[in-house]
């Protein structure tokens, strides 16, 4: 497995626990990196698992993989699209691409609205219908996804409230408390106010299309 912009390491050392995988992560920031290695050592994959200090964006592996993934980085490959381009120069043939991308789940109805859900406008995200069409148009079948639910949003989000908070006790002086303490009285009431309500998020696994020939064989359209 290959993961672009890997970040701590998690799906690929449990991956590697409780799959028995073996796999290389990508990420550019060294304290990640690092943290992911540490991961490895914790839960006892580092055999299994190498995480490479390195640019994403332009890499590509030397040895082609089973699942090559980017979860959350789509911004990599300047988008989507861009990014299922570069995972597929390091997927095997038969090979499945896993790519983790937000989506809006109704539509806002003013670009203040969408920019409060944390987009820059409206056009950053598509609908689900639309997300998936999009895959076929770029010549893949979705073969599976797991869609988050307003749930699994909470806790997501939550987690991050508590780790706020937590700083702020171990952190009171420090010259970021200000700035912290204003985002863990505004982020609960944002959060359940737009991100909740208009953003669905979702990892979707795609197969290059099948293309078929007149004697009846067929191909991926990778091939």
């Amino acid at each position: 497995m290959l993961d672009l912009g890997s970040g701590s390491g998690e799906m690929l050392c449990t991956w590697a626990r409780d799959h028995g995988i073996v796999g290389t992560g990508i990420d550019m920031s060294p304290l990640f990196t690092a943290q992911a290695k540490l991961r490895a050592k914790e839960l006892g994959v580092a055999h299994q698992v190498d995480f490479i200090h390195d640019d994403a964006s332009g890499y590509i592996a030397e040895e082609k993989a089973d699942v090559a993934a980017c979860v959350g980085a789509t911004w990599i490959g300047g988008g989507a699209a861009g990014t299922i381009a570069l995972l597929a120069k390091s997927l095997c043939t038969g090979g499945i691409i896993l790519i983790g991308e937000p989506y809006w789940r109704q539509l806002p109805p003013t670009e203040d609205i969408a920019r409060k859900c944390l987009a820059s406008s409206m056009s950053d995200f598509l609908s689900l219908p639309e997300l998936l069409e999009s895959f076929g148009n770029l010549g893949y079948d979705v073969v599976e996804m797991v869609l988050a639910n307003q749930d699994s949003w909470d806790r997501y989000e939550a987690a991050k409230w508590l780790t706020m908070r937590r700083w702020l006790e171990e952190n009171p002086d420090d010259e970021l408390a200000e700035e912290i303490r204003s985002s863990l009285s505004k982020e609960p009431v944002r959060h359940v106010t737009y991100t909740r309500e208009y953003v669905g998020w979702g990892v979707f696994a795609l197969m290059p299309k099948l293309v078929s020939f007149p004697c009846g064989s067929v191909a991926t359209s990778e091939d």
